[in-house]
């Protein structure tokens, strides 16, 4: 994947698991941070919905292109798996971005809403 261009792949093979495809390390062997996050009943909108949505997923994740090392979504499950180098700060950025760009994307294991009560 070059540094300005993010890679969009459709495939209707089976997919691979997500253990065998994202990083564990950067290029230089330093350490990788996922971030897990669900779209609740994406599959089940329409298509330009769904089409709307990979182009704001698109459009945050090019802001941190320098960092984002693996972003898989899967329309089975309405999740997006995001792996990024672990840079102070950047995990922040990315979840806020994406916040911005897909509403109604939850960030798996975010006690933040239920803490914040009225």
């Amino acid at each position: 994947m070059s540094k300005t261009e993010l890679k969009l792949s459709i495939d209707i093979a089976p997919a691979e698991p997500l253990w065998k495809l994202a990083p564990t390390r950067d290029e230089d062997g330093g350490p990788v941070s996922d971030v897990l996050m669900i779209i609740p009943k994406l599959k089940t909108k329409p298509e330009q919905h769904i089409k709307d949505t990979l182009a704001n997923i698109e459009f945050a994740l090019k802001q941190y292109k320098d960092e984002v090392l693996f972003a898989n979504l899967d329309m089975k499950l309405n999740t997006l798996w995001v792996s990024f180098k672990a840079v102070p700060g950047v995990y922040v950025d990315i979840v806020s971005a994406l916040k911005a760009s897909v509403p109604e994307a939850v960030l798996v294991g975010d006690s933040h809403s239920r803490l914040q009560k009225d």
